[in-house]
């Protein structure tokens, strides 16, 4: 009996492998889609690589988000510095070492000039006489003003850095508190400013913004601004909060009112008011004064200059200058 011929294998690639490949390019096509109608925002993306950097510093500019330090820098360039830094640890010590030393030389010739004194029998009991020099001159005596210079410039070394840390902190605060404005869209209806000595924020409101003319009763039209300038005030809950009153130099001709003092001073307890009872800032932490017309920031001789003579300041002190 004859054997069958065995049939060969159809040629090619089984027919459920590509069934798998077009399924295969049908999904890669539908992520594709996906990706293409997302889109990608750049401030987590930003978080996400500070914050990958500050784990592992492996990123381009790690000492930014890591801060700078002794040891600290970009990348692996530090491990180059090491042994710049342990050296200057050496020479550092040596040189406390050395002064040290010296100056535990210049004592002990002290004490070796004061053994070669001798006393003056005519002069008082205590009294010490200085030695005499080969040309017959006294030595001159010795006066504290060294030990007064150092402390004097210790004094201003802490100073400058009282300042220093003012001018760092207020700055931040400046920047935070104009970011809120633009936040909440209140930037163009005040303006913004810092104390000379870096010491508070100062927020500036028109009053005709706040007040009709002669009056000291807050508009309600104004009331939304000022929630929002209590809003910014929460976040610096604690820092010291201060509101004060202005006016031009116009007389007064109201009969509530019977002087600018009187009513820059009303305008201050308004507006202070309405931020403790309506957003709960705290008391404690908040006074309030009226300038009349003694602070001036323009011209009264002016229409424009007496408008912005008229204002309500609101300064935020810095938590070193709170209590």
């Amino acid at each position: 009996m004859a054997k069958k011929k065995q049939e060969d294998p159809p040629k090619g690639s089984p027919a459920w492998m590509a069934t798998f490949s077009d399924l295969m390019n049908l999904l890669l096509c539908f992520f594709v889609l996906l990706f293409s109608m997302s889109s990608v925002d750049a401030n987590k993306w930003e978080e996400i690589v500070a914050s990958m950097t500050s784990a592992f510093s492996v990123f381009e500019q790690g000492s930014t988000t890591i801060g700078e330090g002794t040891l600290v820098g970009v990348g692996t360039t530090q491990l180059s510095d090491l042994d710049e830094y342990y050296n200057s640890m050496g020479q550092s010590a040596e040189d406390n070492e050395a002064e040290d030393m010296k100056e535990s030389g210049q004592d002990s010739e002290g004490e070796n000039k004061n053994e070669g004194t001798t006393s003056n029998p005519e002069a008082g009991e205590g009294t010490v006489q200085k030695p005499e020099t080969g040309d017959g001159t006294d030595t001159k005596p010795e006066t504290g003003e060294g030990t007064t210079s150092e402390n004097n410039q210790g004094g201003a070394t802490l100073e400058q850095q009282l300042a220093e840390a003012n001018m760092a902190e207020t700055t931040a605060m400046l920047d935070a508190i104009s970011e809120m404005t633009e936040r909440y869209n209140i930037s163009s209806f005040m303006e913004l400013g810092m104390d000379k000595n870096g010491k508070y924020v100062e927020i500036t409101i028109s009053g005709s913004i706040l007040f009709d003319s002669g009056k000291a009763v807050l508009k309600k039209e104004c009331q939304p601004l000022l929630s929002k300038v209590g809003d910014i005030l929460k976040v610096y809950n604690g820092h010291n909060v201060e509101v004060i009153g202005h006016t031009d130099n116009v007389p007064m001709k109201s009969s509530t009112y019977e002087s600018n003092d009187i009513l820059s001073s009303a305008r201050a307890i308004s507006t202070a008011q309405y931020l403790v009872n309506h957003k709960n800032i705290d008391i404690t932490h908040m006074s309030w004064t009226g300038r009349g017309e003694y602070d001036p920031i323009d011209t009264n001789a002016t229409a424009e200059g007496r408008a912005r003579n008229r204002r309500v300041e609101i300064r935020i002190y810095n938590s070193i200058n709170s209590d």
